[in-house]
């Protein structure tokens, strides 16, 4: 019967559904995802149950397939358009996740000040009024004729605006607030976020119309909702940051036009988020002179190299068994490297306690922040600093090898363009290096060479 009400268990990982709840999803494998909702078949009247325009194709060979250049619409936020591939590609659908308060919504407004160059945009808020939105667009000193404002949560209505307008690019912050009336099953749950959100996805393709979603995030740090949202969108960016730091980084988890391997670093101010020209020296900013268990090196993110800075703590142990602490690093990882400072090169560790820390925030999850961690360990241990020009990159193995890692030369250049004089860096890597400039390399096959040459003599 039209209009008759029926209860479905969803699973929260991928969107399947089934009549019956199950403990174990048919699809996807995954335990205790199922959840209870109750939906309505959408009426035939509805705006939302309206198919956008189809045309029927046919199968042709890819050598007859024509290859155009995607449009892209810049930001004139460098570090945004370098994570989106160049610019927004007209007609995508992409989604950016981050904690609560991260900066992401001040992010897109801020977008908006150049996306209303190409046409007008539409900017919807299911979370906040619009004085509010008008509180911060005033903070940011941003205000254009052609950006429109809407506080609206009905699928409905945001059809008809869209309609009106006919903006060319549309911001929805936040899908998990939109609904489609015509689906008994509450904002944010399984069945809404996934048919909102593929109705928007139609839209965009038919339309060319960039559609921007702004998405929760669960407890986990993953983006909240069925996991089929994130394989419906065209880019997945997150906004990423220790709220104590004013420094933010853009990542693309998922990104159909472009690398995801790029990175933007932005900085918050008052007056909104600012492109960060200089990440590598705003990273070492503040770095204190002649201190132990610091150190310096280098990493690639995407094709950026970055710098960062690298501390260790090491201090005897209180209690019967030692305590390890990991900020930046994975602990896991931090917990391999320390044994193997200790077995490898005799350094009895398993009386102290071990506190190793990132600064700025950031997390490294690149090998070749090994060898760096290993030597601010040893730095606090022997209480001898490395010196000021001296910074390394390498990963660590378990024999207590320094592997090679990629990109060397990039890292290289970047350490010479801050003014480094000295490089430790894998043995290995010594053949592919095109140019030193003035910087010294040293090549090192063991960490106990590494640790050699950072501190000249072990005592």
């Amino acid at each position: 019967m039209a209009g008759k009400r029926k209860v479905v268990y969803v699973c929260s990982e991928c969107g399947f559904d089934s009549p019956k709840w199950q403990g174990k999803c048919p699809a996807c494998g995954n335990w205790n995802t199922m959840t209870e909702e109750t939906v309505v078949p959408v009426k035939q009247d509805s705006f939302a149950s309206r198919t956008f325009p189809h045309t029927a194709s046919q199968p042709i060979a890819i050598s007859q397939v024509e290859s155009g250049l995607e449009q892209r619409l810049s930001t004139r936020l460098s570090e945004l358009d370098r994570v989106l591939g160049g610019g927004l590609v007209e007609g995508s659908l992409v989604l950016v996740s981050g904690e609560p308060g991260i900066g992401k919504s001040t992010l897109l407004l801020q977008a908006c000040a150049s996306l209303c160059g190409h046409g007008p945009v539409l900017y919807v808020t299911g979370e906040e009024s619009l004085s509010q939105i008008k509180m911060r667009a005033k903070r940011l000193h941003i205000s254009h004729e052609r950006l429109y404002v809407f506080a609206e949560t009905e699928l409905d209505s945001i059809w008809s605006a869209i309609e009106k307008i006919s903006p060319s690019v549309v911001i929805i912050d936040s899908i998990q607030t939109i609904y489609n009336p015509q689906t008994a099953a509450t904002p944010g749950s399984v069945s809404q976020v996934r048919e909102c959100t593929l109705s928007l996805m139609q839209y965009a393709k038919t339309h060319a119309v960039s559609i921007i979603l702004v998405g929760h995030v669960n407890k986990d740090g993953g983006i909240a909702g069925p996991k089929v949202l994130e394989h419906m969108v065209d880019a997945v960016l997150n906004f990423e940051g220790d709220r104590h730091s004013s420094y933010r980084l853009l990542r693309a988890i998922k990104n159909r036009f472009g690398s995801t391997n790029e990175v933007g670093i932005f900085e918050m101010h008052e007056t909104g988020l600012s492109v960060v020209p200089n990440p590598s020296a705003a990273m070492l900013s503040g770095r204190p002179e002649n201190a132990s268990g610091s150190c310096v090196t280098a990493v690639l993110e995407g094709t950026r190299p970055l710098l960062a800075e690298v501390q260790g703590l090491v201090t005897k142990s209180a209690y019967g068994s030692a305590r390890r602490t990991s900020a930046g690093i994975d602990y896991n990882r931090a917990m391999l490297l320390l044994a193997i400072l200790e077995k490898r090169a005799g350094f009895m560790l398993s009386s102290y306690d071990a506190y190793i820390n990132v600064v700025g925030g950031l997390s490294l999850d690149e090998p070749a922040a090994d060898l760096a961690v290993v030597i601010a360990i040893a730095s606090s241990y022997l209480e001898k600093p490395v010196p000021q020009n001296v910074a390394v990159f390498g990963e660590v193995g378990l024999s207590g090898e320094i592997r090679s890692v990629s990109g060397a030369s990039q890292r290289i250049a970047e350490l010479a363009r801050l003014g480094f004089q000295k490089c430790i860096l894998p043995k290995a890597c010594m053949n592919d290096l095109s140019s030193t400039g003035a910087i010294q390399c040293i090549g090192a096959a063991t960490i106990q060479e590494a640790l050699k040459a950072a501190f000249e003599s072990l005592s």
